[in-house]
């Protein structure tokens, strides 16, 4: 029996080369001030389970039905209550911007309790409230869960899929108008999504280009401020689509994403190095177990048997030495990393090592 250890850590090692800049949509890399989504939450309970639902461990389950009983005029202690049909559950709902009453929105419900399924149940009325504790819409129905649970009378289970989340299709339904204000000072501003001063120059620039004049400034490498055209201050719409149509040249750092813990390294297609060897080397332990016989004395007591030799042997493998030239573009970057036949703990080590010695023009960033 043979057993090897590296030295170095083996795993799939997976580069991508990203693009340099290349022209995108305004709407695509920005959005515009004022239009932004708010966050719903609720409590409340589901019901109609086929015993699914909270167990006694959940003692806030009984305290909620309780509660609710007693807004329809029915009075009973909280103690008595051991419903197994009825889950406690917290809602959450996204606002879209503009609006308004009478609108539905799909709603996510999620168990706070020990229910070991909402399948089939029921959500009952739940107001659900902003941040700032309004309420914004309520939401009610049946529950979709994409999950099943089954089990046998012995305690064995099957579970596939998520069976204590589900969702309520158009569950919602919007009571108060969400309050938009897209106009600051005569002016709408785009936020990048991506903070580049090249970028919001050059978007400032498409944008005059597209409207005719001088319309548009960057005030800085996240803001483009748009003076509203006289022509279009009585058709905003109209505005906002001519502008988030303009094609920018978007722009970016050099910049090289390594993840260790899955083995994908992302290096940007503007990354360049500066002239440098890089030398790569492993060391090999072999640990290999050998059967022998073990024969005892003449006239002594002892048996024979056979027991097991081991014998260690260290190889290192030969250095590889890369040389890296002036102006080394992203290619060949990656295909002299092939050459050392890296793996993805010594790629960041190389790596680092590169930008100590102030050789790689681009920022080193570990997630």
């Amino acid at each position: 029996m043979k057993i090897s250890f590296r030295q170095v850590h083996i795993a799939v090692l997976t580069i991508a080369i990203a693009g340099s800049a290349h022209a995108a949509l305004l709407k695509d890399i920005a959005t515009v001030e004022g239009v932004r989504n708010n966050q719903l939450q609720g409590y409340g309970l589901v019901i109609g389970l086929n015993g699914t639902g909270d167990g006694t461990a959940s003692k806030f389950t009984p305290e909620s039905i309780a509660n609710m009983l007693e807004k329809e005029g029915i009075v009973i202690p909280a103690s008595t209550l051991k419903v197994k049909n009825v889950a406690a559950v917290f809602v959450t709902a996204t606002l879209p911007p503009f609006a308004r009453p009478g609108s539905t929105i799909d709603v996510v419900v999620s168990s706070v309790g020990d229910s070991k399924s909402l399948a089939g149940g029921t959500l009952l009325q739940v107001p659900l409230k902003a941040a700032n504790g309004k309420v914004y819409a309520v939401a009610q129905g049946p529950l979709s869960v994409g999950g099943t649970t089954a089990g046998a009378g012995s305690g064995a289970s099957v579970t596939k899929n998520q069976t204590t989340v589900g969702r309520v299709p158009d569950g919602a339904i919007v009571e108060v108008e969400t309050k938009t204000d897209i106009i600051i000072d005569d002016k709408i501003n785009y936020i990048l999504r991506t903070n580049d001063f090249t970028t919001a120059y050059r978007a400032a620039n498409a944008i005059d280009e597209k409207l005719g004049g001088h319309f548009a400034r960057a005030e800085n490498g996240n803001m483009i401020s748009v003076t509203i055209p006289e022509e279009y201050k009585a058709s905003l719409v109209t505005l906002i689509s001519e502008i988030e149509s303009v094609e920018i040249k978007t722009d970016s750092i050099a910049k090289v994403i390594v993840n260790e813990r899955t083995g994908t390294v992302i290096i940007g297609g503007n990354v360049r190095i500066s002239p440098c060897a890089v030398a790569h080397g492993s060391l090999t332990v072999s640990i290999t177990n050998e059967p022998a016989v073990s024969q005892p004395p003449a006239l002594s007591a002892g048996t024979t048997k056979v027991v097991e030799t081991t014998k260690v042997e260290v190889v290192e493998d030969k250095s590889s030495l890369v040389e890296l030239k002036t102006g080394t573009t992203i290619q060949e970057l990656v295909k002299a990393l092939n050459a050392l036949r890296v793996t993805p703990r010594d790629l960041i080590s190389i790596l680092q090592a590169i930008k100590e010695a102030d050789a790689l023009q681009a920022k080193l960033e570990v997630i």
